[in-house]
This record gives structure tokens, sequence and C-alpha cells, in this order.
């Protein structure tokens, strides 16, 4: 479960910045649907990698698209999984920087410390996540819980407009390629259905819960956020500096598991047919990242994320179909 978190909880999200993006207003069924299909998704998919015994995505991708396209998403998600831990990377550090630690050091720290993870293969993954995540998830709802009652005479929630539900869709296939690759890569560490359901509902509800809560307190402070870049410190401007130093390092743990499922993901699909260590393989892939952390990627992301929209999308597409497509022999 709280490997599922750690993936999704991402600095765009611990932000609010992609909450605010794909929701706001007249959004409590798209949440609620958001909630309902992302713990469908995360089923389907442990369901399948447990079936398989998986130790990568290669197998899941065929399960669910068939082996004549898997060929070509294969090669787009070690794209995408490449080009957002970079992303990631350049993130921890600049964030290090506002701490006055120089860039180039920032970086080398978040290299290290995700080098130093995969020492322990993949329980160091999932023992990260146990520590990291409900930290991470207690302080975020611990600020909106403290924002709201100080703040907020009521939570406005409106039951009568809906007109944002698609972007439940939307929103859960933003999260769908680094959860395949993900939870793929462990389905050799399930041992029991039960584990599965426990998973996905769990995290399905908790997130479901914290998107609410934090899209309401930023409903409360719509006509602020535009002067902010991370939405987040539109909340945090009442607090004590203490508190945006505290929401500064919890935003720097989201950019740091968020770069540990990048290199997971990409690591783990390569690791039989490169007989090497994890955390050799890892520090491998780091130290070819480190240079491309200085260039600018907005062309890259500009001609590259609308393809992983469309990608997002029709693997959901497949995943929702999964059940009736077994049924009925296809």
């Amino acid at each position: 479960m709280f490997l599922i978190l750690g993936t999704v909880i991402g600095a765009g999200y611990a932000s609010g910045r992609e909450l605010w993006q794909f929701f706001g207003q007249e959004s409590v069924l798209a949440i609620g649907l958001f909630s309902l299909l992302f713990s469908y998704c995360c089923y389907v998919i442990m369901s399948i990698s447990q079936q398989h015994k998986s130790m990568h995505y290669r197998p899941i991708l065929e399960r669910l698209i068939g082996s004549r396209l898997t060929i070509y998403f294969d090669g787009l998600i070690i794209i995408y999984l490449f080009s957002t831990t970079v992303v990631m990377l350049a993130g921890g550090g600049a964030t290090l920087h506002t701490f006055r630690i120089p860039y180039w050091f920032g970086v080398l720290i978040i290299v290290g410390l995700l080098i130093v993870l995969f020492f322990w293969d993949v329980e160091g993954m999932l023992s990260m996540n146990t520590f990291v995540i409900p930290i991470l998830v207690t302080l975020l709802v611990f600020v909106l819980f403290v924002f709201t009652k100080h703040h907020m005479t009521e939570i406005p929630f409106d039951f009568k407009h809906h007109a944002n539900w698609p972007s439940a869709f939307t929103f859960t296939a933003l999260n769908i390629l680094p959860l395949v690759a993900v939870l793929s890569a462990v389905g050799n560490q399930i041992r029991r259905k039960g584990e599965i359901l426990i998973a996905s509902i769990g995290s399905g509800v908790i997130l479901g819960g914290i998107s609410l809560l934090y899209n309401q307190s930023l409903l409360s402070i719509a006509n602020e956020i535009v002067l902010y870049e991370i939405p987040l410190f539109a909340i945090l401007k009442h607090y004590p500096y203490f508190w945006v130093l505290i929401m500064s390092i919890l935003l720097w743990i989201a950019i740091y598991t968020t770069a540990a499922s990048g290199v997971f993901g990409i690591v783990t699909r390569f690791r039989k047919s490169i007989n090497l260590p994890l955390w050799l393989m890892s520090a491998i892939l780091l130290f070819i990242m480190i240079p491309m952390t200085s260039f600018g990627f907005s062309t890259l992301i500009a001609i590259l994320y609308p393809i992983y929209g469309i990608l997002n999308l029709y693997i959901l597409a497949a995943i929702l179909l999964q059940p009736f497509l077994n049924r009925s022999g296809g």
C-alpha cells in the first residue's frame, strides 16, 4: 500500500499543482470516481503480477495490450521513466539549493541516497516507502486539517454540480504508467489475494480522502493560487516559517520517492538481461542521468507528454476492460 502511495504522491501531487490542474470546482464526484478507478486499476495490475510472479513490467504489458504493441509501449515507458527521473533529480538539487546547498551537491546527495536504497534490492524500496510515506502523508494531512480548522468555517462540498467528473479518468490515467512499472516489479512478492485487496482499497481510500481535503482547501483560496507556483505555499503563507521549512523537506521527500520509483521501474526491467546487482545498475543509470539535469527539458516535455497522455489513456482502457476480455477469451 505504501509503495503505491509513494509512486503517486510525488512532488506534483504533494505541492497541490496536479490536484489543482485536474480538479478544482465541481470535483467531489470526480475525486470519488478517481478513488474507485484507482483501487480497481491497482487490483487488476497486482492480480496479473501475482499470476505471472513478475519481476518487471513487460509480461504485464503483454497481457494488457498484446505482444505486438508491447514492443512500442516498452520503449515509450523506458523514455517516460528516464525523463521523469531526470526532472526529479534536477528538482531535488533545486530544492536543496533553497537551503543554500550548491545545486550540483544537492543532485549528488539525492543520487547517493538512491544508490544506497537499492543495496537492499526490492526490500529496500518496500522498506523505504513503509517508513517515509506514513510521515509524508501524516504531515500533509496535519497541515490541511489545521488550515481547515483555522481558516474555513465549513468545508464547501458541492453535491449538486459535477461538471468536472471526466477528470477522474484523466487523473487516474496520469498515474497508470508508473503504477504498472512499479507494481509489476513486485509480483513475485505477493503471496495472497488479501494483500492485493488491502493494498488496492487502502491506497484508493487514502488518496481519495487526501485529494478531497486538499482540493477543498485549495478552493477556499482559489483567488490567491495564481500568485504561487506551488499551491501548497498559498496554504502555508499564514504559518510560521518553521512549517514552510518542514513542508519544503516534505516536497523533497516526495521528489525522492518519485525518483526512486522511476529508477526502480527501469532497473527491474533489465535485471534479467543484465547480470549486475540492483544497486550497481542504479548507480550506472543515475550517473548517466546527472549531466542531463542541466538541460532545459521544456521542449522534450512538450513533445513527449502528449504521447504519454495517449499512452496512459490506452493502458487505462486496457486495464478497465481486462476482466471482460478474459471472460470472452479475447
